[in-house]
């Protein structure tokens, strides 16, 4: 097992609703290929706090990889939403730039 994983997973046992912990344990299942854990991260985030806009960009990316494409569109719109409410500019662009080249306009 990775050693980062053990580490964050560990922090993750004092505070299991932790969105950043859970944000960076779902982006180290990612650089291992175990897609379907790092997607269970991503959602357990979006349903804990669906206004932690960091976590719709990796996880449209993520959808659009696993080749679920209008999960990952409806996902970045969501996400976009989200940001523009915030007035979070930076993600929303990022989010926007992701939906765009998905979405071919």
């Amino acid at each position: 097992m990775n050693v980062r994983i053990n580490k964050i997973q560990a922090f993750l046992a004092q505070n299991p609703n932790d969105l950043f912990l859970n944000h960076a344990l779902a982006l180290e299942y990612i650089k291992l290929g175990s897609d379907n854990e790092a997607l269970l991260h991503f959602n357990k985030n979006k349903a804990f706090d669906p206004n932690y806009v960091a976590t719709y960009y990796h996880l449209g990316k993520l959808l659009e990889r696993m080749g679920t494409t209008e999960q990952a569109i409806a996902t970045f719109e969501e996400g976009m939403r989200i940001a523009k409410a915030q007035k979070d500019q930076h993600a929303y662009n990022e989010l926007q730039a992701a939906y765009e080249d998905l979405a071919d306009y």
